[in-house]
């Protein structure tokens, strides 16, 4: 199944332009995330009493978390206009260029994926960020000049699902650098009673409680989640999300109570029933299920190795006793010992 199908994907899709509606406009609307949002309030409030722009910031994570959502926050904040691209966006050295000729002073630049910039881009942004100028090549072989360019104080913002993949010299001009983290139950739970009152569907408590227990820690997941019930409630029920509806309704998706969907279950069966439980290598664990790598270990793994379903060892994955609980399979017993194996 592609990304763009899952239900609990945390990757965004085009149909949820909407969800604009639905984020936080200031610091005090954001809901979990304590750490930093009490950061970045006192970024803000300094870089105000100063007088000046705030420093350049990183976001990283997995998707779905609200690094996009804390850029336009920011912004608010500020009183800033935000400027927002991707860095596939950015496909040359030209392309950079016309965006920071256009910022003005105190503006934000918002770069999704950042880890995806070319090298090149890369090169005309590190000057940019550290100096605020802008060197640009004339002409080609031993007549070439650079013409350096004054830019206003400006802030880059950048978000990424794979920190490991940013090159050094570009993190390192990240002044202030903040991991997001799975959000708790509760904290989804607000968002999604925030979500329902801006969408005026109505919904039950406990219903809430039940979505924000299959959101994966998501807060993308759990607006995913509480759109596609009330399309149930709506076409099955009379409009109302209830806890009856809610658990119909997401039965009907495959998602189990833990927010496990049919890929999830998949992985957690290939390696235990294809492969005795592992260890077992990605790529191999790919083939067996015709997925990416990348994307088993970008998207998949995270939110199964925080249950506790999986681990990482030196020669591979390996499944917990947990998962073997959790699918209702019998955990392997050592034939020598009678005792149940550790993996």
């Amino acid at each position: 199944m592609s990304e763009d199908g899952r239900v609990v994907s945390g990757r965004p899709k085009q149909s949820e332009r909407d969800n604009i509606a639905l984020r936080p406009q200031r610091l005090a609307d954001i809901v979990g995330q304590d750490r930093v949002r009490e950061n970045l309030s006192i970024i803000i409030d300094a870089a105000a009493a100063r007088e000046e722009a705030i420093d350049h910031v990183l976001f990283y994570g997995p998707p779905g978390l609200g690094k996009t959502s804390l850029a336009y926050v920011i912004a608010n904040e500020v009183g800033a206009n935000i400027r927002v691209t991707a860095g596939p966006a950015i496909e040359r050295p030209g392309d950079l260029a016309a965006i920071l000729t256009h910022l003005k002073q105190g503006d934000i630049l918002f770069i999704d994926e950042v880890h995806r910039l070319g090298k090149a881009v890369e090169e005309i942004l590190y000057p940019a960020m550290e100096d605020f100028v802008l060197d640009i090549v004339i002409g080609k072989g031993p007549a070439a000049k650079t013409l350096r360019l004054n830019l206003p104080r400006f802030t880059v913002i950048g978000a990424t699902t794979r920190l490991a993949l940013l090159a050094s010299p570009l993190r390192d001009r990240f002044g202030a650098r903040f991991r997001l983290d799975f959000y708790e139950p509760p904290a989804i739970e607000s968002i999604v009673l925030r979500a329902a009152r801006l969408l005026n569907v109505e919904i039950q408590g406990d219903a809430a409680v039940e979505i924000a227990r299959r959101a994966r820690g998501t807060p993308r997941v759990g607006l995913r989640l509480l759109r596609r019930v009330r399309d149930y409630a709506e076409a099955r029920a009379d409009g109302v999300i209830t806890l009856a509806v809610t658990q119909e309704a997401l039965e009907l998706m495959e998602i189990d109570h833990l927010g496990l969907d049919d890929v999830d279950r998949r992985i957690l069966t290939t390696i235990i029933e294809k492969f005795g439980g592992g260890p077992v290598g990605l790529d191999t664990i790919g083939a067996a299920i015709s997925e990416d790598r990348a994307t088993i270990m970008d998207v998949y793994e995270p939110y199964l190795i925080q249950l506790g379903f999986i681990d990482r060892t030196p020669r591979g994955r390996t499944c917990t006793e947990h998962a073997y609980r959790h699918l209702g399979i019998d955990y392997p017993v050592d034939p020598d010992d009678g005792q149940q194996r550790l993996l």
